[in-house]
């Protein structure tokens, strides 16, 4: 696994925790950055409503992947479906196809259980 750049997420569909190494080399994990997503308005129109919310969540993957540009692996966890939806917007976005993603459930939890937990599963 040497110079690989590993990263790892939490997220749902309204927060996102990044977490990579410092160093990519030998640094600690660190916490990289936090997310948060938008929420759509009220609209009077199920379609526009629709697309109002497709938009507003690739706008949402993409300020996720700000963080960890040319990722080799990345360990997703989180609640709900956000995670399966996010790995499929990686694996159709040329820059990150070929990215090795895993993913595991989890609640809510602190950045520093969050850095407990993902130091398994990033080496």
């Amino acid at each position: 696994m040497a110079n690989q750049k590993q990263f790892g997420v939490w997220m749902d569909t309204q927060h996102a925790t990044i977490v990579g190494k410092e160093n990519i080399e030998d640094g600690p994990l660190v916490i990289l950055g936090h997310v948060k997503g938008e929420l759509a308005g009220p609209n009077s129109s199920e379609k526009n409503a629709n697309n109002e919310e497709k938009t507003l969540l690739a706008k949402y993957f993409k300020e996720i992947t700000t963080h960890f540009q040319n990722a080799t692996h990345l360990h997703i966890t989180g609640t709900g479906q956000a995670q399966e939806q996010f790995i499929h917007y990686l694996a159709d976005t040329p820059q990150f196809k070929n990215t090795v993603t895993e993913e595991s459930t989890s609640t809510k939890m602190s950045d520093e259980k969050l850095l407990e937990f993902l130091a398994n599963k990033i080496k």
